[in-house]
C-alpha cells in the first residue's frame, strides 16, 4: 500500500499533464482551426526548434539573463529583507517604497527602462530583478521577524556582535522563509523573462514565440508554450530538491541547539 501511494505521487505530476494534453487534442480536433494546432502538431515541432542553433541560442540567451537576474535579486533583497525584520528603522524606510513598487506590473515599467537603457540585456535583467526582488525581500523579512529573541540573547551573551548573529542565527532560522521567497521569485523571473522578451524583441524564447505568431506559425506558437513551461516545471522541481536538502532540519517539533549559534 505504501509503495502503490508512493508511485502514484510520482506518477501524479505527469498523468496530469497527460491528461491536459489529452484534453487538448480532443479540444483542437473538435474546434479544427488553423489557430489551435493539435497537441500532437505542437509536440512534433519541439524538435525543430531545440535542434536549430539559432532558436537553441535564444533559449539560452533567456537562461542566462534570467540566472543573472535572479541572482543579483537574491544578492540585494535576502539582506534587505533580514536587516528590515531586525530593525524598525529599516524596515520603516523601505516600506513606503516597497509598498508603492509592490502593485505595479513589472513588466509595465519595461517601456520605461527601454527608454533609459535601450532594449539589451541589461533593461531585461532589471525587469526580471525587480520581479523576483520583492517576493524574497518580503520573505526574508517574515522569516527574521519570526526568529525568537532569546536565541539572539543567547548569541549576545556568548559574546557573538550584532553582524555574526544575524549571520549565525537569523539566517539559519529565516532560511526555510527566504527559500519559499526564492522559489516564488524562480517563477516570477521566468514569467518576467519571457515577458520582457516580447516587448523588447530582439532576443529569447518570448521572441521567437512572437516572431512565429506574426508568421502564422502556431505550431511553433504553442510548442515555444510548452518548452517554456517544461523550463519552469524543471527548474522548480529542481529548486524544490535543493531547498528540501538545505532545511532538512526544519521539521515540526525541531529546535535549533544553542551550539548552532
Amino acid at each position: 500500500m505504501i509503495l502503490l501511494r508512493t508511485l502514484v505521487s510520482r506518477l501524479a505530476p505527469l498523468l496530469a499533464c497527460l491528461g491536459l494534453l489529452v484534453i487538448w487534442q480532443i479540444a483542437a480536433l473538435i474546434l479544427n482551426t488553423d489557430s489551435f494546432p493539435t497537441a500532437w502538431e505542437a509536440i512534433r515541432a519541439i524538435p525543430s526548434i531545440l535542434g536549430d542553433k539559432e532558436s537553441l541560442i535564444n533559449i539560452l540567451a533567456s537562461l542566462r539573463r534570467m540566472a543573472v537576474g535572479f541572482s543579483l535579486a537574491l544578492i540585494v533583497s535576502i539582506p534587505l529583507g533580514l536587516m528590515m525584520g531586525r530593525s524598525r528603522g529599516v524596515a520603516s524606510f523601505f516600506n513606503p517604497l516597497l509598498m508603492v513598487i509592490y502593485p505595479v506590473p513589472k513588466a509595465a515599467l519595461m517601456p520605461i527602462i527601454m527608454l533609459w537603457l535601450g532594449v539589451g540585456d541589461v533593461a531585461k535583467t532589471l525587469v526580471i530583478f525587480l520581479g523576483v526582488s520583492l517576493p524574497v525581500i518580503y520573505h526574508s523579512f517574515q522569516g527574521a521577524k519570526a526568529v525568537e529573541e532569546k536565541m539572539l540573547w543567547s548569541g549576545a551573551a556568548m559574546g557573538l556582535s550584532a553582524a555574526q548573529r544575524m549571520i549565525r542565527i537569523v539566517l539559519p532560522a529565516a532560511l526555510p522563509e527566504i527559500l519559499t521567497g526564492c522559489r516564488t521569485g524562480l517563477v516570477l523571473a521566468l514569467i518576467t523573462m519571457v515577458t520582457s522578451e516580447m516587448i523588447a524583441r530582439q532576443s529569447g524564447a518570448g521572441n521567437i514565440l512572437f516572431n512565429a505568431l506574426d508568421m502564422g506559425q502556431y505550431d511553433t506558437v504553442y510548442a515555444m508554450i510548452i518548452i517554456i513551461g517544461a523550463m519552469g516545471i524543471g527548474l522548480d522541481a529542481a529548486f524544490e530538491k535543493l531547498r528540501g536538502r538545505m532545511v532538512k532540519w526544519s521539521e515540526p517539533g525541531f529546535e535549533i541547539p544553542l551550539s548552532f549559534a
